[in-house]
């Protein structure tokens, strides 16, 4: 029978940044490894916030502002993702079930879990992941 633990299905070892990346940064990196989220670590590696495209769309400038295009981009050159990022993350365990996944993330309205073990960032599960669990192994979610 297919398993039905995080572990077995997660992404291991997230692409991860730090607090004091720029949202310019951080979307570079979203867009160049398409990725629609990031968790945020501190420096000794632990998960402090994790930020979504959207909070970096939100971040951006409203079409209604004087600024000219030079100010703009210098001001959001500035601005770090410690500003704009979730800090309050909705985690999962790599024992939990997909079940249990999909749950949290229905339950919250979010799209991925970081997996924690020991206090230490071990990989991240997404909706993608869940779908994709679906179509190949339908009953790892019994």
């Amino acid at each position: 029978m297919p398993s039905n633990l995080i572990r077995d299905w997660m992404t291991p070892n997230p692409v991860t940044i730090g607090p004091k990346t720029t949202v310019p940064e951080a979307h570079k990196i979203m867009k160049e490894r398409d990725f629609r989220r990031l968790p945020v670590v501190d420096e000794h590696g632990r998960l402090i916030g994790i930020v979504t495209l959207g909070d970096l769309r939100e971040a951006g400038p409203s079409s209604a502002t004087s600024l000219s295009i030079f100010e703009l981009n210098y001001l959001l050159a500035q601005l770090t993702v410690d500003k704009i990022m979730t800090r309050e993350v909705v985690t999962v365990s790599p024992d939990a079930t997909i079940r249990d996944a999909a749950n949290l993330m229905l339950k919250h309205e979010i799209g991925a879990l970081p997996v924690m073990e020991d206090d230490k960032l071990v990989g991240i599960i997404t909706e993608s992941d869940i779908f994709r669990i679906i179509v190949q192994q339908p009953e790892a979610i019994a």
